[in-house]
């Protein structure tokens, strides 16, 4: 069950709550000091950012080295809308915080540090709102989605490794970088053995964490290392045997588990949080910022290039997806945390919720008209380029 993605989805959302009911209970400071409570060289907040995630990150690096390898992303002339879509996607959002966070006729804004919040779309969350509401949209839809969410994924990974490590420890990166060509060659070799490779993982995250960059960083590298293509005589390859023991784990336990650590905010401000422009930017950017530059980003790579979108769609079934691009919530929730503290991060934490909460239900909104609309058989206004 936890395979299916709306199974998933759902689960997450449910731990999302349960943080959210619990932070703002009379049970509230048992709360915090669960998330405070030290265990070993972490707390368990840290545990939930740094490891449980990392296996979220691992997967998602699966999915971008099938794409890249043997899916989508393989020839570069099919792949080009999702992809120009994508990067547009996570600069709109950006922009829009940004505008919205300015010093403008003297009233300060809230700082640029959280711009690449509303940049991130939950590959897990959007994938489940499209099975659950658009059961009779064409597949390339879903194609389309997946894409967009993978690229999307990389560039958002590229900004926390780069904008988000103030101190690296070159000695730490160093055996980081031992310890995943171990991980690179003992696929070479072809060895399957867990007595190999939880080692060589566990280590391997351990460095990166030390090193200075995001530990999560360490489970996408190891899962564009992951052999991908079939040998003679397999019936799957390493990477699809994980994904299918990795998935209920990382659906049912991880992301859930990051979802009820990073999804407590202590709701307050009333009015005030609305004026708040870090709140502002987040929520623009995300119901804003995410479906503009989505469908300006594949607009302009159908018009620039010879380029054209898939002809089963239509620039409406386009706008829906688009719009479902704007929930942010897993990867945007860390880049919450990644940016502010304190005060800050919650208002941050706060917004996210409410800016992927709003756009899952706007596009369900529209995703499910435009299913009845193919459903009755009505004029889908199919695009011709």
């Amino acid at each position: 069950m936890l395979r299916q993605e709306t199974v998933g989805g759902a689960v997450v959302l449910l731990a999302a709550a349960v943080a959210l009911v619990w932070a703002n209970s009379p049970l509230a400071p048992a709360y915090e000091s669960l998330r405070h409570l030290q265990l070993g060289p972490l707390n368990v907040e840290q545990w939930a950012s740094d490891g449980a995630l990392t296996l979220f990150f691992y997967l998602a690096g699966l999915e971008l080295k099938r794409e890249l390898v043997v899916g989508s992303l393989r020839r570069p002339r099919d792949a080009l809308v999702p992809v120009v879509a994508a990067v547009a996607g996570v600069a709109t959002p950006a922009l829009v915080y940004l505008a919205l966070n300015a010093e403008v006729l003297g009233v300060a804004g809230g700082g640029p540090e959280g711009w690449a919040i509303p940049a991130a779309t939950d590959i897990a969350f959007a994938l489940a709102v499209l099975a659950v509401v658009g059961g009779g949209l064409p597949s390339p839809l879903r194609a389309f989605l997946l894409t967009l969410a993978v690229v999307d994924d990389l560039v958002v990974i590229v900004i926390i490794a780069t904008f988000y490590t103030s101190t690296l420890h070159l000695e730490w990166v160093a055996v980081a970088l031992v310890l995943l060509a171990v991980f690179a060659f003992l696929q070479h070799l072809r060895g399957e053995h867990w007595v190999w490779y939880v080692p060589v993982s566990l280590g391997t995250w351990w460095a990166v964490h030390e090193s200075g960059i995001h530990a999560t960083i360490a489970g996408v590298a190891m899962g564009l290392l992951t052999r991908v293509r079939l040998d003679p005589g397999e019936e799957r390859s390493p990477a699809e045997v994980l994904e299918h023991q990795l998935t209920p784990w990382s659906a049912g336990v991880a992301v859930p588990f990051f979802a009820l650590m990073a999804a407590g905010v202590t709701v307050r401000g009333g009015v005030s949080l609305v004026s708040d422009p870090v709140f502002l930017g987040v929520v623009a950017g995300l119901v804003v910022g995410k479906p503009v530059g989505v469908l300006a980003g594949a607009w302009a790579a159908t018009r620039i290039t010879r380029t054209k979108l898939n002809p089963v769609l239509s620039w409406r079934d386009m706008a829906g997806v688009a719009v479902l691009a704007g929930v942010g919530f897993t990867v945007a929730l860390l880049v919450a945390d990644l940016s502010f503290a304190g005060e800050r991060a919650e208002t941050a934490k706060a917004a996210v919720l409410l800016g992927s909460v709003s756009a899952a239900l706007l596009a369900s909104v529209l995703l499910r008209r435009r299913s009845r609309v193919r459903a009755a058989g009505l004029p889908t206004g199919r695009s011709t380029g």
